[in-house]
């Protein structure tokens, strides 16, 4: 049982979802009692913020993680593999980012919005939080399958550079800066030219000829939503964009919602905004002049909404002409504070609210 005031362990403290798990926890009056910041050897020593203080960060490798209360990883599959489970023996809740633990079937997987009743029963005491796109996807198409059920899933995800790291965000920033002076680049963290193009892979391809990022969308639907019958189809991209995953989402629902019904449900959904301004959405009548105000809430974007937001942002709602029981729609949402950070602050909360 977790009581507060906790204390917490933050592995993976220097990078951008350690950093922005450390900037929630402080932004919603977590019940920190210590907050301990771990990197590897080349990262300890170093310092990072949580809320007015400087904290230095340890070394990972020999901490003892005895006393600690909840422990958040966020520094990559194989740094949990081996010290989560370490940290767990220990008896401390720890809540992964990693996709390490996200298909075992005693590690619940776990979207704070959709299926917080899968907290009880952790017995390995290691909660998994799941891949970007996968969570704020189903934050959105989640009421909808409650209502209605979801037969198939096509999604097309627009994925940020930051998903990547942060190598990745310097990479596209040398290569648009060497571009617009007319010099030549070399990719180094990606396959192809990231800068002024998109790329149709993320991660590695499979047998099936899917990448693993793709089968993840596939794998974490069917675990999250507890339902092995829905169907994925998914295909990533890798776009020019820092902050700011977008997915544009076709479902096939097993009763035919119009998209009117849809707009209803999501606006009563926790972690959703709707944005909607399309010729049958909440903003009727001629189109609004192009940059004008109300030509921006007209469909969200990774920039204009997603970017620093703690809400999945959904719009361009519409019926599809080509499916009776078919409905489009477009999500963004921040990829690092609400498809990483957010979500795992939101299930330790859950655990101190609930005292599991």
């Amino acid at each position: 049982m977790i009581k507060p005031p906790c204390r917490i362990a933050l592995v993976g403290a220097t990078g951008a979802v350690g950093e922005a798990i450390a900037a929630i926890l402080a932004e919603r009056d977590f019940p920190v009692a210590e907050l301990v910041p771990l990197a590897s050897e080349r990262s300890a020593g170093g310092t990072v913020a949580f809320g007015k203080r400087q904290l230095t960060v340890r070394l990972l490798e020999d901490f003892d993680f005895s006393g600690i209360d909840i422990a958040f990883f966020a520094a990559g599959g194989a740094v949990s593999a081996v010290h989560a489970p370490r940290a767990a023996a220990a008896g401390a809740v720890v809540i992964d980012n990693s996709s390490h633990f996200r298909q075992e079937p005693d590690v619940p997987l776990v979207v704070s919005e959709v299926n917080p009743q899968a907290l009880a029963q952790r017995p390995r005491g290691i909660i998994a939080n799941p891949n970007c796109s996968t969570m704020q996807m189903l934050v959105a198409l989640a009421p909808i399958h409650r209502a209605v059920g979801i037969e198939r899933i096509n999604v097309a995800s627009y994925q940020s550079v930051s998903g990547a790291g942060r190598v990745a965000m310097e990479e596209l920033g040398r290569q648009t800066s060497a571009l617009l002076n007319f010099h030549p680049v070399e990719p180094k963290v990606f396959p192809v030219q990231i800068a002024f193009n998109v790329i149709p892979q993320i991660d590695e391809f499979l047998d099936n000829g899917y990448t693993r990022e793709e089968m993840k969308m596939v794998w974490e639907t069917r675990k999250i939503l507890g339902d092995d019958q829905i169907q994925v189809n998914a295909t990533c991209v890798r776009v020019p964009v820092f902050y700011g995953h977008a997915l544009a989402c076709h479902i096939e629902t097993r009763e035919r919602i119009s998209a009117s019904r849809a707009r209803t449900l999501l606006r009563q959904a926790p972690g959703v905004k709707l944005v909607d301004g399309g010729r049958s959405g909440v903003q009727p009548g001629p189109a609004p002049r192009p940059g004008s105000v109300a030509a921006k809430g007209r469909y969200p974007t990774p920039v204009g909404h997603a970017a620093g937001s703690d809400q999945v942002h959904v719009g361009r709602i519409r019926e599809d002409i080509s499916h009776a029981s078919g409905l489009n729609l477009w999500l963004v949402a921040d990829n690092i504070r609400k498809g990483a950070a957010l979500n795992a602050v939101q299930v330790a909360e859950l655990l101190v609210e609930s005292l599991l």
